[in-house]
């Protein structure tokens, strides 16, 4: 039987986005199946800054879990794992190889214990509920990796079998951050407040601006005109002198003898009828 990839990997540039949207098993059965070997087939040779791993699985086998955490881990780019739905038992666990830790408000965690069948003879089981809480002491060092929390206190929610809520996650430090929607419009929001800002700001700069200008209009315009003035009251003064003297000339005009007109004395002699 072929094997189904339990997940869809997609590459963008320097980021790669992983769905695990299904067990996390040694046993392929499902498409939607995960293991520990079929991923590090897939991401050793990824050639990324950044990996976003989407996580809505109920978990699976403690082992396949703790290796893929380890992979994430030991992989150069900056790992963003993000809880799209639940993100149980060892998933919770590949949750946390987040260098980012998101949760909407429409997802849970859940923590519990290792278990497991078994059989066997009262020595047998004693020796078996030994081995599980080794098992369960190695999901518990993942976790203080991160949380804030007693290693007791988180002890004994595994002992509860614990769903964690979003805000419960980031106060406790399971998550690193809670989004949905709503954050979205309060962003938009907040940058649509911010925008009208610099807009209204602009605009008093530009009407300052515009007064300013028209101060200066008003200004230069009595400038001009008192320089018009001037040149008016200039010119005026330099037309009567233009006046005076033509006056001036015309009086030394009729005082000086009329130049003698050799044309018109001709014409005037053509024009007289002989008899």
């Amino acid at each position: 039987m072929k094997n189904k990839k339990y997940f869809q990997l997609t590459q963008n540039g320097d980021e790669v986005d992983i769905q695990i949207y299904g067990n996390i098993t040694s046993w392929e059965w499902l498409e939607s199946d995960i293991s520990s070997y079929t991923l590090s087939k897939q991401i050793e040779n990824l050639d990324c800054n950044k990996i976003n791993l989407y996580i809505n699985s109920y978990g699976g086998e403690v082992a396949e879990g703790l290796a893929i955490y380890n992979q994430l881990k030991r992989h150069k780019a900056n790992v963003k794992t993000v809880c799209d739905g639940f993100a149980c038992s060892a998933a919770s666990v590949i949750f946390m190889a987040g260098d980012e830790r998101v949760m909407s408000t429409a997802s849970l965690l859940m923590i519990h214990n290792a278990w497991q069948y078994c059989e066997g003879n009262a020595k047998q089981l004693r020796k078996q509920a030994d081995d599980l809480d080794k098992i369960t002491q190695a999901s518990v060092n993942v976790y203080m990796q991160e949380v804030n929390i007693t290693e007791q206190k988180l002890k004994n929610m595994l002992d509860a079998e614990t769903w964690i809520t979003p805000q419960d996650a980031l106060e406790m430090g399971f998550a690193t951050s809670i989004v949905n929607e709503k954050d979205t419009d309060i962003i938009s929001q907040s940058v649509k407040k911010s925008l009208m800002e610099l807009i209204f700001n602009a605009k008093n700069e530009n009407q300052e601006d515009d007064a300013q200008e028209k101060d200066k209009n008003k200004d230069d315009e009595q400038d001009n005109k008192d320089d018009v003035d001037e040149n008016n009251e200039q010119d005026n003064k330099d037309d009567e002198n233009d006046k005076k003297d033509e006056e001036s000339n015309k009086d030394k005009k009729e005082d000086e003898p009329k130049e003698f007109n050799m044309n018109s004395f001709f014409n005037a002699i053509k024009n007289i009828n002989v008899k």
